[in-house]
């Protein structure tokens, strides 16, 4: 036998216990004393509602442009996440702490006792270090992806990887070792030290990486911030066809790596050995930032991504006409 619809007064009651639940926002029990109802009827009630298909909840950030463009970049780049931040117009470090700070919570929202975090060095890398703030102490290990180099706290990864334990209650292992080798073969003689071998194979475990993505157009470049290089050889660089740096790796439009010396110099892990590692976050802000995300991204290096509105929107706008024009 059909089960018998709610006549108009059954659901009118319904209508207007909804309506003083989801709108007004009153709670069952201020609802039954109105009505003059049992607290259990109010709840049969919004049950009923329910079922009879009268709620519907549909949720909007104030900031719903930057959602729609996250979905633009998970769906055209490939990405599990992103992260789209508001740009700060003419206020660059204040973007890239905003960035940060996003940054830190991705990876406080998946961390879990037990992990190993790996990081690079850089501006980005800093910021989001800067800004994590642990309800609680976490038992983690934060290991360095790359060697060093000394003179800027934000070049320096052993400084970035025992601050960010610090805050997170964790511990850490350090990379004792330059970004650069004289030569190939001190390059090799370094990684297989005991030590840094050790270092770097948790690397490749960890659960959570989190890296800058460096430019090589002047000016704003950091790739030379690791390594002082001519003006000439610059040009050079750019002229190859290398677009950014990604591990300190110097990369191609498509993501693969650039057949320059200083590539097989570096101590520091490949960056196709990244991918194992469950979740990937790329951090990065600015105008400079967007053809080497692009490569990155070409790259399938990451899998998350947390980036300011500007550069996002840019990054968007190159990838779409690539689309367009296959």
């Amino acid at each position: 036998m059909a089960e018998n619809k709610p006549d108009f007064e059954a659901v009118r009651q319904i209508h207007t216990v909804l309506v003083l639940h989801f709108v007004d926002g009153l709670k069952q029990a201020e609802i039954a004393k109105a009505l003059n109802l049992s607290t259990s009827k109010v709840n049969r009630l919004i049950t009923q509602g329910r079922k009879l298909g009268m709620v519907r909840i549909a949720i909007e950030s104030p900031f719903q442009r930057l959602v729609e463009i996250e979905k633009r970049l998970d769906r055209i780049a490939g990405l599990a996440t992103s992260v789209v931040t508001p740009t700060v117009s003419g206020s660059p470090e204040s973007t890239l702490q905003q960035v940060g700070k996003a940054a830190a919570n991705q990876v406080l929202e998946t961390l879990r006792d037990g992990d190993v975090i790996a990081i690079t060095g850089g501006k980005a890398v800093s910021a989001v270090v800067e800004n994590m703030q642990a309800e609680r102490a976490f038992d983690v290990t934060v290991v360095p992806l790359t060697g060093g180099v000394q003179g800027k706290y934000y070049t320096d990864v052993n400084h970035l990887a025992t601050q960010l334990a610090e805050r997170l209650g964790g511990k850490t292992m350090l990379v004792h070792a330059p970004l650069f080798a004289e030569n190939e073969d001190q390059r090799n003689m370094l990684l297989g030290m005991a030590s840094i071998r050790e270092v770097f194979d948790l690397a490749r475990k960890a659960a959570i990486a989190v890296v800058g993505i460096g430019s090589i157009d002047t000016p704003g470049s950091s790739y030379y911030d690791l390594h002082p290089v001519s003006n000439p050889d610059r040009e050079q660089i750019i002229r190859s066809g290398v677009r950014g740096e990604f591990l300190a790796h110097l990369i191609r439009e498509d993501g693969t790596l650039a057949d320059y010396p200083l590539n097989s110099r570096l101590v520091a892990l490949d960056p196709a050995e990244l991918s194992q590692i469950p979740r990937r976050i790329g951090v990065v802000a600015g105008a400079e930032k967007v053809l080497p995300i692009q490569a990155a991204l070409n790259g399938r290096f990451l899998n998350s991504l947390v980036v300011d509105e500007v550069t996002a929107g840019a990054v968007l706008e190159k990838m779409e006409k690539l689309q367009d024009v296959a």
